[in-house]
């Protein structure tokens, strides 16, 4: 599959293929290998599209500090093995889907800092996480938060939030380094993710379920 990006060529199928300035880099098999996602600090803006749904083999993603708006996708629920998801400092709105709760593996979760509103997820894995998750959203309620629920948001009903545009127009910029950022070498993600969660217990895991990954 190709999009041209202007004078940017991205070509992809079970690998990667740039071409850039009539410079062509090739990334091989990328598909079964990726499994970390740390696209923060980039500026992003758009929406969150929803084809990172189809990336099942992923452990970490991380879109945190850019401009990204509109609903978190509930085909991220889709992410069946994800064990951390960072989605703090944008401007994401709308409620928290219930399709988040597929995330059986989820152990680190950051919301925190955007335009959410509603009631927090309650039950299976979200019972474990702190305030800390969500802090900056004004208009979330319910546990872990000090703020309750009005009687008609105490129970959160599942809800489409992928309607109006489809989000699958990425933004050039987030398409093409979206692959240099998958390339990413795992052990710099990794010591991101300890220096802000503080668990290396959790790296450690990590790191043994990928070798396990590979060993088969």
């Amino acid at each position: 599959m190709q999009e041209g990006f202007g004078k940017v060529l991205v070509n992809y199928a079970s690998g990667l293929s740039i071409t850039a300035k009539g410079l062509e880099t090739e990334f091989q098999i990328l598909l079964s290998i990726w499994t970390v996602i740390d696209l923060s600090s980039n500026q992003f803006s758009g929406e969150i599209p929803k084809i990172l749904g189809g990336l099942h083999l992923r452990i970490v993603l991380n879109l945190s500090h850019n401009c990204l708006i509109g609903p978190i996708p509930s085909s991220l629920g889709n992410l069946s093995e994800l064990e951390s998801l960072d989605l703090s400092s944008n401007k994401l709105e709308g409620r928290i889907p219930t399709e988040l709760k597929n995330l059986g593996f989820l152990e680190v979760l950051n919301l925190s800092q955007n335009n959410l509103k509603g009631p927090v997820l309650q039950g299976k894995q979200f019972d474990t996480f702190t305030n800390d998750s969500y802090m900056g959203n004004l208009y979330l309620c319910g546990l872990p938060l000090s703020k309750s629920c009005d009687t008609d948001e105490e129970t959160p009903t599942k809800f489409d939030s992928d309607d109006g545009d489809d989000g699958d127009e990425l933004n050039w910029k987030f398409s093409i380094l979206m692959g240099y950022g998958c390339g990413l070498v795992l052990g710099m993600s990794m010591a991101y993710i300890v220096f802000m969660t503080g668990k290396p217990w959790w790296l450690i895991r990590i790191i043994e379920r990928v070798r396990q990954r590979f060993a088969k």
